[in-house]
């Protein structure tokens, strides 16, 4: 068996570093989801870190490869290294071992992973999804079937921007009547409603986008869309909720 010498603290923390990146993968991850630009703090669960213990937080796309905060006690004196990515943005609480991350961007999405060394190793894992803001949805009037009179039926039309995870959706009140989505990001979404007259006047309809972090809404103006004039394709006056 291979004796550590008390004083021998490279070796010691080179074999805890080892064994930690060895085990991480069965490590209970937590999952947050977050809109870009905010601030989030990544809370560790841990209370009274000893003051000269080291504390390192790493960062990957999709998995923890680079080091972006390395806090150690050097002759006394706190030492903290941040990567440059992250200069400006990182904040280090040396006695939960939490990072708070400034206006966070999509480009930080990823998994983050905490080594605390004092003794003895803790370890916490975290995956990061940023979103931006989703787009509010636009209802247009889409020219009525051929096949229908445009005194039976109208067809609004729904389109909003495409993103990560953006769904659109129309509701009849607080029903889903239908909802799509679309991987390809360069594609916007857009989705149609059939109303027909004898619905008019006793529904109201709203068509929502939205992703895990955001969503807007747009109310449809029934009076506006179905006035029995065929052949409009003007934009709708629409109202958006927050």
């Amino acid at each position: 068996m291979m004796k550590i010498l008390p004083g021998n603290r490279i070796l010691w923390t080179f074999l805890l570093l080892l064994c930690c990146l060895l085990c991480a993968a069965g490590d209970e991850t937590l999952t947050l989801q977050e809109v870009e630009g905010t601030t989030i703090t990544l809370h560790t669960g841990i209370t009274g870190i000893q003051s000269d213990a080291q504390i390192l937080w790493f960062y990957g796309p999709e998995k923890t490869k680079q080091k972006i905060l390395n806090s150690q006690v050097i002759k006394g004196e706190t030492v903290t290294e941040i990567s440059e990515r992250f200069k400006e943005r990182l904040q280090l609480d040396r006695i939960s071992g939490a990072l708070t991350i400034r206006n966070i961007s999509r480009n930080h999405s990823g998994v983050y992973l905490l080594h605390v060394i004092a003794g003895r190793l803790s370890s916490k894992t975290f995956s990061v999804s940023v979103y931006a803001p989703v787009s509010t949805p636009v209802i247009r009037n889409q020219r009525e079937r051929q096949s229908v009179s445009p005194t039976e039926v109208c067809f609004p039309l729904c389109t909003v921007e495409n993103g990560e995870d953006v769904t659109l959706s129309w509701y009849r009140g607080t029903e889903r009547l239908n909802i799509t989505n679309n991987t390809d990001l360069s594609v916007n979404l857009s989705l149609t409603l059939q109303i027909h007259n004898q619905d008019i006047n006793t529904n109201t309809y709203t068509c929502v986008s939205a992703n895990p972090v955001s969503n807007k809404t747009t109310s449809l103006n029934i009076t506006q869309l179905c006035d029995h004039h065929p052949g409009t394709a003007e934009s709708l006056t629409h109202t958006v909720e927050y």
